[in-house]
């Protein structure tokens, strides 16, 4: 096991660790406080039955830059209509994708990130093998629960800003203002959604700064009791980590990560595109609506990609 450090977000995650409240052999976190009753009352918020489409492409024009082994989606044919047709005349056409998990809009797992030599609930992070996998906490014990009531903040409209800038930090009192900003109220079971409008940047890279990048803006610590404290199942953002980047917490790398995944059980949605959404909730008035993010259930994976909408 690692040594262990000393870091303010620690502290903080004890505080919050959510260990052991749904029992010692969990393995969904705050996905539990998605139930029957939440999904019920998020699908009443279907009113035009419009989808508004929050995944980005999984293709070959992604994001990745190789950086830390994650390259863009590798799609090749199996199989063409030309190869020749059977005697009644069929043909068929096959094709494969070879990719990581997180290369584009995914799920983190409660298997992702952890500290101190643990994961979310206790588990070691020897339970994370080549060989094996995820053992424990894995995507797949979580990605087909991931559908109830979706609220968007969008932080960017709040400050009358296209985008956040590079490295900008979103607070608590952020999350405040924009919830009373929007006059929408996040409770628990709650998929948030949170608009820094820096997926402009993978719409167009002429903006200068990449969108995969060492410095983006995101959520910071501040942000963690905020979500504890209102019981949000989840959390979900338009840029590549949810949280920004570099760290205000020196040496500490991405402690939001560290206390939502591994201390309160909470699963990260990254890489959303948020901007249509953005203009439709502006235009009908209304920031809640019906979200489906279920993902793959890949047998003992640490993410998962996701195609999530919102049907409004």
């Amino acid at each position: 096991m690692p040594p262990t450090t000393s870091h303010a977000f620690k502290t903080l995650g004890r505080r919050l660790s959510n260990w052991g409240r749904w029992g010692e052999d969990d393995q969904l976190g705050t996905a539990n406080l998605l139930t029957d009753e939440t999904r019920r009352a998020a699908a009443a918020l279907i009113r035009t039955g419009r989808i508004v489409d929050l995944g980005m492409p999984f293709g070959d024009e992604g994001p990745q830059t190789g950086a830390n082994g994650r390259f863009n989606p590798i799609h090749r044919m199996t199989q063409l209509p030309t190869d020749g047709a059977t005697p009644s005349g069929q043909i068929v056409s096959d094709d494969m994708v070879v990719m990581p998990l997180q290369c584009a809009t995914q799920w983190d797992s409660l298997a992702h990130v952890g500290y101190d030599g643990l994961l979310y609930n206790g588990v070691p992070a020897t339970a994370v093998t080549a060989s094996a996998g995820a053992t424990r906490n894995s995507a797949d014990q979580v990605v087909g629960r991931l559908v109830g009531r979706g609220v968007l903040l969008d932080i960017a409209r709040l400050k009358g800003v296209p985008s956040l800038g590079a490295s900008e930090e979103i607070t608590a009192d952020d999350l405040d203002a924009a919830a009373l900003a929007q006059d929408v109220e996040v409770r628990p079971g709650d998929i948030l959604l949170v608009r820094t409008g820096w997926y402009r940047h993978f719409l167009d890279p002429s903006l200068g700064v990449p969108y995969v990048s060492d410095a983006v803006p995101g959520l910071g610590v501040s942000c963690c009791a905020w979500l504890h404290k209102r019981q949000v199942a989840a959390v979900a953002a338009d840029n590549q980590a949810v949280e920004v980047k570099p760290s205000v917490e020196p040496g500490a790398g991405l402690p939001v990560h560290m206390v939502l995944i591994r201390d309160l059980g909470m699963t990260l949605g990254e890489m959303f595109d948020l901007e249509e959404l953005s203009g439709v909730c502006a235009s009908e008035g209304r920031w809640e609506f019906f979200f489906s993010g279920l993902g793959l259930k890949v047998s003992r994976s640490v993410g998962s990609p996701v195609s999530p909408v919102a049907i409004m």
